[in-house]
């Protein structure tokens, strides 16, 4: 495992040396330019009886009975008992300048003790923004990602069946009004906020444009002022603008996944001279009862003994081994394989170099 990561970092070094220019568009969003949260509640239909029990989810009997008053069916002081439905929440992402009549995905989810939505349909659902309006409606069948079987003493799931997603599954009724074409200027809004990267991006478009048309406002913010260009459409000047290609700057850092004992070293990462000892301290504790009867017909009980086994074991530690001061990234990771620790114990190490100031980087841990 470890000369299995030394490997991949190894062979990533090249590439990440030299690091090439990145696309504007790759790097920032423009201001204004971007989705709209989308969210409604609506009804499956077409489960193979895996639906909500109407006992659990009353709001589900509901919801089914508004919908089939709607479609001219009486069900007043009827009794539905049908576990082939289920309540679900719909949610999309309106993408910007999105037109009427045009299809956007959508994601369903259970709210009930439906245990699967294999097979499904959904019914027409409205879908509501921040504001309050119906922006789209969403209906068609669903892909669920898991299966469920279930037997009389057991249950097996894969993945979660309780969730899908249904591709173009909704169609765009109400656009959002933006006069694009009538802007004056626009902010190009980095995604990692960074001064260097953003003065760049100010240099390219100034280049590019023979003349200062953007200004950098802050770490994250670059102004571009479209009537420095006069007459013009602000949609090319940004199509132009997004293809330009800068050398993005970015800050050392050091990120630790606790659950899966990943760790990911940025290249500007570098360390002091530092020494470093790691060994194990393992404690067992193990319960082995002992049932003791009585002789035949003898007058005693059979009474259970408990019997305790608690064993602890100082694993032998690795002595010191010393990290050079000022290393690269190749440099580094040698010096932590040379350690010849698992993942998570380099995990414990790295947070222990961070801890005594000799690690140079941001420590993120998740």
């Amino acid at each position: 495992m470890r000369r299995l990561l030394a490997m991949i970092v190894m062979a990533l070094l090249p590439v990440i040396a030299a690091a090439a220019p990145v696309r504007i568009k790759d790097l920032a969003d423009f201001d204004g330019v971007r989705g709209n949260d989308l969210v409604g509640y609506g009804l499956v239909v077409g489960l193979d009886g895996t639906g909500d029990g109407f006992r659990n989810a009353p709001f589900t009997e509901e919801l089914l009975a508004g919908l089939l008053e709607r479609l001219g069916v009486n069900v007043t002081d009827e009794a539905l008992r049908s576990r082939n439905v289920a309540a679900v929440v719909v949610t999309a992402t309106l993408p910007p300048f999105a037109r009427s009549g045009s299809r956007i995905d959508v994601s369903v989810s259970t709210i009930g003790d439906a245990k699967s939505l294999l097979g499904g349909t959904l019914v027409m659902t409205p879908l509501k923004a921040a504001d309050g309006n119906i922006y789209a409606v969403a209906q068609g069948s669903i892909i669920a990602s898991g299966a469920a079987v279930e037997g009389e003493a057991a249950r097996v799931v894969e993945g979660v069946p309780t969730s899908g997603k249904i591709p173009v599954g909704a169609r765009v009724e109400r656009e959002v009004e933006f006069d694009f074409a009538g802007i004056q200027n626009i902010r190009v809004a980095l995604r990692n906020a960074d001064f260097t990267t953003a003065t760049r991006i100010e240099d390219a478009i100034n280049s590019d444009f023979d003349r200062r048309v953007a200004t950098t406002q802050d770490s994250g913010t670059v102004l571009v002022e479209f009537r420095q260009l006069g007459a013009v459409n602000p949609a090319r000047v940004l199509g132009r603008i997004e293809n330009l290609t800068v050398e993005p700057e970015d800050r050392a850092k050091v990120v630790i996944d606790h659950k899966s004992g990943t760790i990911v070293i940025g290249e500007r990462v570098r360390i002091s001279r530092v020494a470093v000892s790691q060994g194990a301290l393992t404690l067992s504790v193990s319960e082995a009862p002992m049932v003791s009867q009585p002789n035949p017909f003898a007058r005693g009980e059979t009474v259970t003994v408990p019997r305790t086994v608690a064993e602890l074991r100082n694993e032998p530690g690795i002595g010191f081994a010393e990290v050079a001061g000022e290393t690269s990234l190749s440099d580094l990771v040698e010096g932590l394989n040379a350690l010849g620790v698992r993942p998570r114990e380099m995990i414990d190490i790295l947070k222990s170099i961070h801890a005594a100031g000799a690690l140079h980087a941001d420590l993120v841990i998740e």
